[in-house]
């Protein structure tokens, strides 16, 4: 007599299943009963199909219900939903949808397949039409729909997961303005901070705007066609459609009382056979708990493979062949507009808060080799614990991605170490790899830091450095020093190391860092094997760079109106601006493609050298960090950036117009011939601070136009005194902390005596009736001396503008040079 196999709900995990079973035993009878009228469907293609993609609806249909039951003859009912189950008499409750009428069906065996539904806001107005969420095909074409109409100009995604990015980046593709809205600070939080930093600036790049720790505390009708979103902020944001991705929930209510043993968090309880604690019922997909690879500990993970893989061992199981589930590593894989970012096993966020110990390495390697066009640099990170085992890995890039964390993932499923990553051998040409590929490289350097042959540290550490018995050291060039360094660190390029060593004392650890890890390694050989103490910044500034992203800030969205006239003007105005733009000419060309910092700036200079005043250079990058540093690097040179334009493939292209250079005699006789003044107050001692805004006054007084740049620790005298909110990264709190924050909190250059000494001498001045710093600084700014703060220095500091006094003006290193150059006095204090 053949046995009676019920499926409940199909898609992955049921679906195969279903196909698994039929193929192991033939007399079977398989029955699947699904809600909705799908049973199997790409929902990981949904939002594709949304953006238009995926052209074609019918491709997102993996099996309908006639051609399963032709191929496998299964008895499908769609449309039908299992109300409740009874594992006493082995039966369930069905209720059919279309007709009301409700039955009772037998089984001998079970497999549960209900997958996880969308968590709602709980607030007011959540049930409002404006608001839904993305789960099956349902849901695809009222999306689409409303996506399609002309008077939709606007969407929020509620949710910074993988269908919350998916649906923004898909939505902005299709034209519209869009805001994502994320409780926490971070996107995707799969990933560490630093690599999801890199994808939101990829957002924001495409126009994406970012909400960070906010919250939606009720929607509100605006219209019939609009809605409003008020946030615990106090922000409002008015739009047509709301997508609402903010978690999913194991769909498992109708199992309560079933005497089902199920986790914390509402998910079956299973073992590696995916049975779960009642005779002959088996459970896969999203609602089950299953095992964590690296820590062995129960967790959750609503992933299509894992849940395909569920429903076959679940099959075998059901029909006597005793396959397990050896647990999900969680590896995962996201689009974000021409970024891509991949992970697998656990990140630091998880280990950390299950007290795992581990290390971590960063390499920053291109996608092939470099001298091969298209190369792109990605961003690769790899955790493993003292013994080697790897416990996770994250990439992000514009190529190469996928194929590195799934050869990271197939070492890993094999109890793999960084060693067997060393050892790996890998299909290599130019066009596809590097003779060291990118897991090879990361191999190495974790051996490296197993083998005791270097002693790394991560920006995180830095916050715990001894400054008084350490140094931290740039072992860089000057040109990349002078484009941007980790506040507080000195210039000693590696090449020129072993013949300044008697400029490092011996009794103080050293610190070292240089672009991406590999000659800040080198360095830290030379010294170890000096008699130094030394660690090395684990994939160097560009790492430390990763950690400083922060979302633009956003005002609040604009009105209905407003948005109208920004959507219907926004084409107008780009054509307008591109006719009335002359094309620009190059009088000569540089491919840089392929080469990492600080490559691409030292061939521009080299290029540069060559051309005389007025000609033009058109250069072309595909290091990421390019884009700002030849912008910094043309204001410092006295070059001119005409145009600069980031590509979707990850190219940039600048054309840079060569002037005069710093030092030609017309930059020498408008300084002369000029009375206006400059300073930069790099100091934030008071006494300094003090003397800077009398010498401004005294000139601002005779007629002279002064400016002010205040960079680095000059910044703390124009910081307002009491402490504003304002979201940071770790290394801006960090800074918040040591730094004084404000003029009245600032100590003296010599004999502060913790304190005693700036009071003195705010006495001693009030006393002999000499204006306070305060008062000097308010008398400036009335008189017109212009209170510049540096751009890149407050980047780098973590300091933000609300953070500044009022009539502080906001600018970079180029702004300052021009001012200079028509000054005749130039201070620095």
């Amino acid at each position: 007599m053949s046995k009676k196999v019920i499926i409940v709900g199909g898609v992955a995990g049921g679906a195969s299943a279903a196909a698994r079973l039929r193929r192991l035993d033939e007399q079977a009878h398989i029955m699947m009963f699904e809600r909705n009228d799908y049973i199997s469907f790409a929902n990981c293609g949904l939002p594709y199909y949304i953006g238009g993609s995926i052209k074609e609806r019918s491709k997102l249909l993996v099996q309908t219900p006639e051609a399963m039951f032709k191929r496998f003859n299964i008895d499908i009912r769609t449309q039908s939903e299992i109300t409740a189950i009874n594992p006493s008499a082995k039966t369930v409750t069905v209720r059919n949808l279309e007709s009301g009428e409700q039955y009772e069906e037998s089984y001998d065996q079970m497999i549960l397949s209900p997958g996880a539904k969308p968590i709602r806001p709980d607030v007011p107005g959540a049930d409002l039409p404006f608001i839904v969420s993305l789960r099956n095909l349902a849901d695809t074409d009222r999306i689409k729909e409303k996506v399609t109409d002309s008077e939709t100009r606007s969407a929020v995604v509620l949710g910074g997961g993988f269908i919350g990015i998916e649906m923004a980046e898909n939505l902005k593709e299709l034209g519209l303005h869009v805001t994502l809205v994320q409780s926490g600070n971070q996107i995707l939080s799969p990933f560490d901070a630093e690599m999801a930093g890199l994808l939101a600036k990829e957002m924001e790049d495409n126009g994406v705007q970012l909400r960070f720790n906010e919250q939606v505390r009720s929607f509100t009708q605006k219209s019939q066609n609009r809605v409003e979103l008020h946030l615990a902020s106090g922000s409002v944001l008015e739009t047509e459609l709301v997508i609402s991705a903010i978690g999913v929930t194991p769909d498992t209510a109708f199992l309560q009382g079933s005497g089902l043993a199920f986790g914390a968090r509402g998910h079956i309880v299973v073992n590696e056979h995916m049975e779960t604690n009642l005779p002959d019922i088996y459970a896969v997909g999203d609602a089950v708990e299953v095992t964590d690879f690296v820590s062995g500990r129960q967790t959750a993970i609503p992933l299509a493979g894992p849940a395909n893989k569920q429903g076959r061992i679940a099959a075998d199981n059901a029909a006597g062949r005793k396959t397990a589930f050896n647990g999900t590593q969680g590896t995962s894989i996201i689009k974000v507009f021409g970024l891509t970012g991949a992970l697998t096993g656990s990140n630091e966020k998880s280990l950390r808060s299950q007290g795992i110990p581990y290390q971590v390495t960063y390499v920053h390697p291109n996608s092939h080799a470099g001298y091969y066009p298209g190369a792109v640099p990605m961003s690769l990170k790899l955790l493993f614990d003292k013994e080697g085992r790897i416990l996770g890995a994250q990439a992000v890039g514009r190529d190469g991605v996928d194929k590195r964390i799934d050869t990271i993932a197939t070492v890993m499923r094999l109890s793999g170490t960084v060693t067997d990553l060393t050892e790996l051998e890998l299909a290599y040409a130019p066009p596809f790899s590097s003779a060291k590929d990118p897991v090879n490289m990361a191999g190495y350097t974790a051996e490296n830091i197993l083998s005791g042959l270097t002693d790394v540290f991560t920006v995180e550490q830095l916050a715990d450095r001894d400054v008084q018995n350490s140094y931290l050291v740039d072992v860089r060039s000057k040109m990349e020093h002078d484009n941007g360094h980790i506040p507080g660190s000195v210039l000693l390029p590696v090449d020129e190391l072993r013949g300044r060593l008697d400029e490092l004392d011996r009794n103080k650890e050293i610190w070292v860092y240089c672009q991406v890890g590999l000659r800040g390694y080198t360095a830290s050989r030379i010294l170890r094997q000096n008699g130094f103490k030394v660690r090395n910044l684990t994939g160097g500034y560009k790492t430390y760079k990763l950690t400083q992203f922060t979302p633009k800030r956003h005002e609040n969205q604009p009105p209905a109106a407003a948005l109208e006239t920004i959507a219907a003007g926004s084409k107008e105005s780009a054509a307008a601006s591109a006719s009335a733009s002359p094309v620009l000419q190059a009088d000569a060309t540089l491919d840089a493609c392929g080469l990492c910092c600080p490559g691409p700036l030292i061939q521009v200079k080299q290029r540069m050298d060559e051309l005389k005043a007025e000609d033009v250079l058109k250069v072309t990058a595909t290091d990421a960090g390019f884009y700002e540093d030849i912008k910094a690097w043309a204001g410092m040179t006295h070059n001119r950036v005409e145009k600069l334009t980031k590509h979707k493939d990850g190219m940039i292209e600048a054309f840079v117009r060569k002037g005069e250079g710093p030092g030609s005699e017309s930059d020498r006789a408008a300084a002369q011939s000029s009375d206006n003044s400059t300073m930069i107050v790099f100091s934030g001692d008071l006494d300094k601070a003090i003397a800077s805004f009398i010498i401004a006054n005294g000139a601002a007084s005779s007629g002279k136009k002064v400016t002010m740049f205040f960079t680095f620790w000059g910044l703390n005298v124009i910081r307002k005194s009491e402490k504003v909110p304002v979201s940071k990264n770790l290394i801006g709190r960090m800074f918040g902390m040591m730094m004084p924050r404000g003029s009245r909190k600032l100590g003296l250059s010599r004999m502060n005596m913790m304190g005693m000494g700036s009071r003195m001498i705010r006495g001693v001045m009030k006393s002999n009736n000499v204006s306070s710093l305060e008062e000097l600084i308010e008398t400036a700014i009335a008189q017109g001396v212009e209170v510049v703060a540096c751009q890149m220095s407050m980047d780098l500091m973590g300091i933000k503008q609300e953070e500044l006094i009022d009539g502080v003006k906001i600018a970079g290193v180029g702004y300052y040079l021009g001012q200079a150059d028509q000054s005749g006095i130039n201070l620095f204090i």
